[in-house]
């Protein structure tokens, strides 16, 4: 039943993607996507300001800030009430916080407008701040640091550290949550008064999207000029120090399997003429949960090291729980990064080396003439996955005001992919790919071992439960073999307790 409500509804956003273009108002304050025929009503509703802003010593309080709102009660209901109330709407809200973006959530059936607009806005406007839920929502982001994320999920930590590990000492350079040590040292007064200087009615960007009449957009207008008032200067990009050799973290762990992310900071951003031709090249070299890429052919398909193996030229954050990427962490610095799922830990020299030594044949060598049409095909039709509902949609147009595209995304990703020769991706792999300077973290056990292992460059041969080809069986020789070449003083072993501490 489900399959047979959903694919006209499919194909009526997969044509929107193409027919629909979003506008603004004349203060440049509003993103529309107007989908006439969609009976839900979806809102974006961005604020210029994101973890980045988090003064030192307070890391953590946009995100605390941001969830107090849509996780706490109004100054006119609990949230008990609000939950209470939402429910018969199978309507909610919510937000998502990245480094330079935060962004509330909502959508909600046409129908049910007129019930719901009043708790979402009051949300946005009256939050109550009450000394309750500050305790209950910032107890939830410690233990979410502390339990889950250090001892449940070895993948998004492993990613974690390496993103902190690339930008530390940035604006960047701290989890979106903050430290436990940060989280603590957050008071409600301070939220409080972060709330009236960042969430202000300068600051504030509508996105609207779906069926909704014009009358909605001004009065979210009027509404949101109650906001606090206030000028913000906002942090500059971040300035990621120079990478020399190879560094490591290595966050030591019991655990089963060696987690590993590793990469660089890159200077292209989404919209720059090169953005387009790595976005070929990264999709041929390891396109998220896709088992035709080549990283998945080399370390899952042929020997069967993992679950999969990736890269991105842009930030993705929770992979693990994710097909697409989701929008709204748009950024003025990005990175271009290796995830390999967890390997078993007698296999995890040997992955790192086979992964490091795919990127420099590429680098070196460039993509080939038959991957690159393949690929170019392949992206065609898959641009259409990207965002396929008015909400996805409306996140994507507003990352296209953030980095200043004026048209649909979609549409120019299509156009500019098809416009590409290999000439052009294997040029903009030599400009901004390269394999030398690199930041590596991996979560694994037997940490002071395996960094005697890697900083002596010792051999790191496998072996298979089930027979494999020759010819995978000689590559091996070589991979085993293959010199990392990492400095013991760039190796750094960090108990996971002491994570994010």
């Amino acid at each position: 039943m489900k399959l047979r409500i959903a694919l006209p509804l499919l194909s009526l956003i997969i044509t929107g993607v193409l027919m629909t273009s979003c506008s603004r108002n004349s203060a440049d304050q509003a993103v529309l996507l107007p989908v006439e025929d969609d009976p839900t009503i979806s809102f974006r509703i961005w604020f210029k300001t994101g973890s980045q802003a988090d003064p030192a010593g307070l890391e953590g309080i946009t995100a605390l800030t941001a969830s107090m709102m849509m996780e706490g009660a109004t100054e006119k209901n609990s949230y008990e009430d609000i939950l209470t109330a939402l429910y018969p709407m199978a309507a909610s809200y919510g937000v998502t916080v990245d480094k330079e973006m935060t962004v509330f959530t909502g959508r909600v059936h046409s129908d049910n407008l007129h019930e719901y607009y009043p708790f979402f806005i009051d949300a946005l406007l009256h939050p109550a701040f009450t000394e309750e839920d500050f305790t209950r929502i910032r107890t939830n982001m410690i233990n979410g640091i502390e339990k889950s994320l250090r001892y449940s999920d070895d993948e998004e930590l492993g990613k974690a550290a390496f993103y902190n590990f690339v930008y530390d000492g940035t604006p960047y350079g701290h989890l979106d949550a903050g430290s436990v040590s940060s989280l603590e040292a957050i008071t409600l007064k301070d939220v409080r008064a972060f709330y009236k200087s960042w969430f202000t009615r300068d600051n504030v960007v509508i996105g609207l999207g779906g069926g909704y009449e014009d009358t909605l957009l001004t009065r979210l207008q009027t509404d949101l000029a109650q906001l606090p008032e206030g000028t913000l200067v906002q942090p500059g990009a971040p300035a990621p120090l120079p990478l020399e050799g190879r560094h490591v973290l290595l966050v030591e762990k019991e655990c089963n399997a060696t987690a590993i992310s590793f990469g660089f900071p890159i200077d292209v951003l989404r919209g720059d003429d090169d953005f387009w031709a790595l976005a070929l090249f990264n999709s041929w070299f390891g396109e998220h949960r896709n088992s035709s890429s080549h990283l998945y052919q080399v370390i899952r398909e042929a020997r069967g090291m993992n679950y999969g193996d990736y890269s991105y030229i842009e930030i993705f954050p929770n992979g693990g729980r994710r097909q697409m990427a989701a929008p709204n962490h748009a950024r003025r610095q990005q990175l271009f990064e290796v995830w390999l799922r967890p390997v078993q830990h007698v296999h995890r020299h040997f992955a790192l080396r086979a992964a490091i030594r795919e990127l420099q044949h590429v680098v070196d060598s460039g993509m080939t003439k038959e991957d690159f049409t393949l690929t170019q095909q392949f992206l065609d039709k898959y641009a259409l996955h990207f965002a396929t509902t008015t909400m996805g949609r409306l996140g994507y147009a507003i990352d296209s005001r953030f980095y200043g595209i004026d048209e649909n995304y979609i549409a120019l990703f299509r156009k500019k992919i098809a416009a590409l020769t290999l000439e052009d991706v294997n040029a903009a792999i030599r400009r901004h790919l390269q394999y030398d300077n690199l930041r590596i973290a991996m979560v694994t056990s037997g940490a002071e071992e395996f960094a005697a292992q890697l900083a002596e460059d010792v051999p790191s041969p496998v072996t298979y439960d089930t027979p494999k080809p020759e010819e995978v069986l000689t590559e091996d020789r070589e991979i085993e073999m293959y010199p990392l070449e990492i400095a013991r003083e760039n190796i750094r072993i960090v108990p996971v307790e002491e994570m994010f501490r």
